[in-house]
């Protein structure tokens, strides 16, 4: 799959924090269960590598991608923990390089107008505004969209449950990334029809 074939695959990645190593395959399943596809686990916890192997082994169903890249000696060893694809919260020559090298596809961050231009005259076309709501939110994506319009975004950061259909009807806008699909206090309990009736709520967005 292409990234952007990626983006379009679900409505919402979740950005997901593992704390417990046994949460990560029945997490991803419950995710599913409710329509969610396209999963973004970080490397926030120790866990995260594992985590990826674990979905990638036992949950075929899941695009599973590695969140949080930012250094590049991660890329490789997400690729080969079973990540497709790979998001950063920033984009850098060495970030550049490795995306290249491990051939894993890049959602990079980007703040402003001149890091959106810098990352597309390297060749990047899908980006993660990053983090969105303070970044000036559907404004700043409604006048990007003006002067670059082969620019598509998966904004992330603030966005709620209550805000993601805002942002998905902008037109430069393939998927939002959040965290309110997998809270703490579910995780910890093990509340996976929580996690699932969130994820259908998620992934009606785009009916």
């Amino acid at each position: 799959m292409t990234l952007l074939e990626i983006m379009h695959a679900s409505p919402v990645i979740p950005v997901i924090a593992i704390d417990d190593i046994d949460h990560a395959v029945p997490l991803a399943r419950a995710l599913i269960a409710g329509g969610i596809s396209v999963l973004e686990v970080t490397l926030r916890t120790r866990h995260g590598l594992a985590a990826i192997r674990a979905i990638a082994e036992q949950v075929p169903q899941a695009i599973v991608g590695v969140g949080t890249l930012t250094q590049a000696d991660e890329f490789s060893a997400a690729r080969d923990a079973g990540a497709v694809f790979g998001v950063s919260p920033g984009l850098t020559p060495s970030l550049m390089q490795a995306a290249r090298s491990s051939g894993l596809p890049l959602l990079p961050g980007v703040m402003t107008p001149s890091e959106v231009m810098a990352a597309r005259e390297a060749g990047f076309r899908q980006l993660k505004l990053f983090p969105a709501v303070p970044a000036g939110g559907i404004g700043m994506l409604d006048a990007i969209a003006g002067p670059l319009p082969d620019v598509m975004f998966c904004p992330t950061g603030g966005i709620s449950q209550q805000t993601a259909a805002q942002f998905l009807v902008c037109k430069n806008v393939a998927c939002v990334g959040g965290s309110w699909l997998t809270p703490k206090d579910a995780l910890q309990a093990g509340d996976w029809k929580r996690i699932t009736e969130l994820a259908l709520a998620a992934s009606a967005l785009r009916n």
